[in-house]
């Protein structure tokens, strides 16, 4: 048995960074530890080389300082991938200076909000590809089914852990599950085991870029983009397990992990793109090669298809927005598309962490600005000019053929161009019976067929479409209020809107139906 001698308690300890510096309103929103003042995961006997203690929290009560066990355990939630991965270096650390092994885990949920086999074809592609890279390390990948809230603390007990490290998620299922184990291994008698949780998917770590929720992306990118170049860091690569370790872990079955899934298999995978790590890396060197270069001038024009299409190797964590961005700038070249790409991957996709994170109504109007839900309310009963049902909209069944083809886009290829996602949003809104109806349709498609479904950036962009999050009032206007208008016209202007609805057929036919039949209605 090994003794840990892991943590002290955090008010003895001074920090050198600036950036490591807490007030005691950078607390981690879970209900567990909210009432720590200084909440990083102390000070261990040996800080990896490189490695920013402030990337983690203390979830669970325990600051114990002599622990015992026999290995470390990685709960994998978010961060699906083995290199580039500060939740793995972090917690392989800890097990080496100990000489104790790494088990990493992963807990499949057998449905998780409206994702499809789409999603969850994509994502275990990914998850194989772990599986396979850790053997060749000697660490073990265990596969847990059901639910994680009883299976994690089984787990961790069964294995006689010492720690218990996971990576970051804002939203509130992943919330909960480690506030519900948290508690479980706080109330674990006689041996109480410290849950760590690190955020390896932000460059900066949410918690560090600022301590409350932002107004905009102007006030963010003033606290965040000092921070970038502290936390851009290069991620030692995971290194072999002690001999043995893979003793007590078979195989897993992936066959009957997928047939075991209670979820909709109606929304097709798709075959543009490929789950996993490998695949990710390929996606990042088309994107340098063929679109980068006019990244800053072409990428909101959805007839030239100039995106990165990295979304859904972030979302799931298969490869590192850090290492993407080293890379890019490590071309010295393409200065303002660079520049363009870290705005969204990183300003921008951190802000919409920010706002999940501090704003627990995250995909409610109710989580709007005071001023967006006082001028959606007075608009409230504005006659719309089109009313549609959810099922006409999911079916693309609108008078409007370029709105019909952003969604055959989105239900056939599992994405859609991010300027449309804001048009498509925004018609909603002017095509629903009221802004709470609008919001919940948007959510529903969006985590139904995007790949990047449920996601920070999702309910973000929802919210700022629909209720003005991240913007400001605009000229008051029927039904939006002083909400940002688009309009088609305006679409007309940006790029050509009849050769990307042509790439869709039926959305032009289906606008002609819609215009038909609201021709015999009146």
């Amino acid at each position: 048995m090994i003794r840990l001698n892991l943590f002290e308690i955090m008010s003895k300890r001074s920090l050198s960074s600036s950036s490591e510096k807490v007030t005691s309103s950078k607390k981690l929103r879970i209900e567990d530890s909210s009432n720590t003042e200084n909440n990083y995961a102390g000070t261990l006997n040996t800080i990896p080389d490189g490695f920013q203690i402030s990337r983690t929290r203390l979830v669970t009560k325990n600051h114990q300082r002599d622990l015992s066990g026999s290995c470390v355990v990685l709960w994998m939630m978010r961060d699906q991938r083995v290199c580039d991965n500060n939740a793995i270096y972090y917690a392989q650390s800890v097990a080496s200076k100990h000489n104790i092994p790494l088990k990493v885990v992963f807990n499949l949920v057998p449905k998780f909000l409206d994702a499809t086999i789409r999603q969850y074809g994509f994502m275990i592609n990914g998850l194989k590809e772990v599986e396979q890279s850790l053997r060749a390390l000697e660490i073990p990948f265990h596969l847990l089914m059901g639910d994680p809230k009883v299976n994690i603390p089984k787990f961790v007990k069964d294995h006689d852990a010492s720690l218990l490290v996971t990576d970051f998620s804002p939203l509130r299922v992943g919330l909960g599950w480690i506030q519900h184990v948290a508690q479980s291994l706080d109330e674990n008698t006689p041996k109480k085991i410290p849950l760590v949780q690190v955020d390896a998917h932000n460059v900066v770590p949410c918690w560090v870029a600022s301590p409350k929720l932002e107004y905009s992306a102007r006030t963010f990118r003033g606290k965040i983009s000092p921070l970038i170049g502290e936390y851009l860091r290069e991620v030692p690569l995971p290194h072999t397990n002690p001999t043995g370790s893979l003793i007590d872990c078979s195989p897993i079955d992936w066959e009957a992990a997928l047939n075991s899934l209670q979820i909709d298999r109606t929304v097709k995978e798709v075959d543009w793109i490929v789950g996993g790590a490998k695949a990710g890396e390929l996606m990042v060197e088309e994107f340098i090669k063929k679109r980068l270069p006019n990244y800053d001038t072409n990428r909101n024009n959805p007839t030239l298809d100039n995106v990165s299409n990295l979304s859904p190797y972030f979302h799931f964590g298969q490869i590192s927005v850090q290492k993407v961005v080293l890379k890019l700038k490590a071309l010295k070249k393409f200065g303002g598309a660079v520049d363009t790409f870290i705005e969204e991957a990183v300003v921008r996709r951190e802000l919409a962490d920010n706002f999940c994170y501090y704003n627990p109504k995250y995909d409610s109007i109710e989580g709007c600005y005071g001023w967006a839900k006082e001028t959606l309310q007075v608009h409230q009963n504005d006659k719309r000019p089109y009313v549609y049902t959810k099922e006409q909209l999911e079916n693309a069944m609108t008078h409007d053929d370029l709105w019909n083809a952003a969604q055959i886009q989105m239900t056939r290829e599992g994405k859609m161009h991010g300027f449309l996602r804001m048009y498509w949003a925004k018609k909603i809104l002017e095509w629903t019976n009221s802004p709470e109806e609008a919001l919940s349709i948007a959510i529903y498609l969006n985590d139904k067929y995007e790949l990047d479904g449920r996601d920070p950036n999702g309910y973000v962009g929802c919210m700022w479409s629909i209720g003005g999050i991240h913007d400001q009032g605009w000229g008051e206007r029927p039904i939006f209020g002083k909400i940002r208008f688009m309009n088609y016209e305006g679409c007309k202007r940006k790029f050509d809107v009849k050769k990307f609805v042509t790439k869709y057929p039926p959305a032009m036919s289906n606008a002609n139906v819609a215009n038909n039949q609201r021709t015999l209605r009146f």
